[in-house]
């Protein structure tokens, strides 16, 4: 008699899951992971996304949404009879996570915060679908991912990094500390984040006007790694380069003036440019995708 495979897994939260058979249900509400999803060869067991998860299109023009990441319709997702929901702790509100899992729901819960991480979150998605014994197309696209961050790696220290600042959001106009998954995109491309040491203030005037900080007791449990800074702390950090995502924030030409501007080298230099934001903030099978085009831009700043 052959006893069944049972699929443990445990994630970012340190919460284990025990899966009985591999799902064939999900209702992803990350992007980035429908993405992965797809790419590991189970677009056909996504059977709910939010309005963000938009690509690979071709893959999700029949798949239900159940709103975004900040407002999941959590009666749809129940209709949809999913077994197993994908969340991400940055991306979706822990109220809903906390009430869907109250429902009887699995929610796999992720919280990479490099791309290191994103990949091996990639890694247990397949493995939480049965897709860790070399299933096509998921070991290639697992095996090719790990191959490019090495190689990103292995590049990434051999020239001078490049003072880059890429902020997030305009008005109020904020960034990133480096323990964030977008500073370890840029660290990879040969960046230095300007604002890596520099730790989001409580409350507002504390971070923009100078005002005394709220004590670490106080902000204990806030995430302080996206700052609110100002043009004149930019200013004096002097960057190289700055990089304008077209997410969260859709930075516009009329951004883009803001920081030609000033007075500070990557004006100068004619180096404020855009990118895909896909490129810097969605983690697994999506993130070595865009390596390339960004060094593209890194190096272009230092002049090689």
């Amino acid at each position: 008699m052959t006893l069944p495979r049972f699929i443990r897994i445990t994630d970012d939260r340190g919460t284990e899951l025990e899966l009985r058979t591999p799902p064939q249900r999900i209702v992803s509400l990350v992007p980035s992971d429908t993405y992965s999803l797809v790419r590991l060869g189970a677009a056909d067991r996504i059977v709910g996304r939010t309005r963000y998860c938009v690509a690979p299109a071709e893959a999700l023009g029949s798949v239900p949404e159940v709103g975004g990441t900040k407002d999941a319709d959590l009666r749809k997702i129940v209709e949809l009879k999913p077994d197993l929901i994908v969340a991400n702790k940055e991306e979706n509100t822990r109220t809903d996570i906390l009430e869907l899992e109250a429902l009887g729901f699995r929610v796999l819960v992720s919280f990479p915060q490099t791309v290191a991480a994103g990949l091996g979150h990639t890694a247990r998605l397949a493995r939480a679908l049965g897709l860790d014994h070399g299933a096509e197309p998921a070991r290639s696209v697992i095996a090719a991912a790990y191959h490019a961050h090495g190689e990103a790696l292995a590049l990434s220290g051999k020239s001078r990094p490049v003072k880059v600042f890429c902020p997030i959001w305009m008005d109020p106009l904020m960034t990133i500390h480096g323990a964030t998954f977008i500073s370890d995109v840029l660290a990879l491309v040969g960046a230095d984040n300007v604002f890596a040491r520099r730790e989001r203030r409580y409350p507002l005037a504390a971070d923009t006007a100078g005002a005394p900080p709220l004590s670490a007791e106080r902000v204990a449990g806030r995430d302080v790694r996206y700052p609110r800074v100002t043009l004149d702390e930019i200013v004096e950090a002097q960057p190289e380069l700055v990089i304008l995502p077209d997410e969260p924030h859709p930075f516009t030409e009329a951004d883009a003036a803001v920081f030609r501007g000033l007075d500070i080298p990557a004006a100068k230099s004619g180096n404020v440019v855009f990118c895909d934001g896909k490129d810097l903030m969605w983690y697994g099978a999506r993130s070595t995708e865009g390596l390339g085009r960004l060094r593209v831009l890194v190096d272009a700043a230092r002049g090689g």
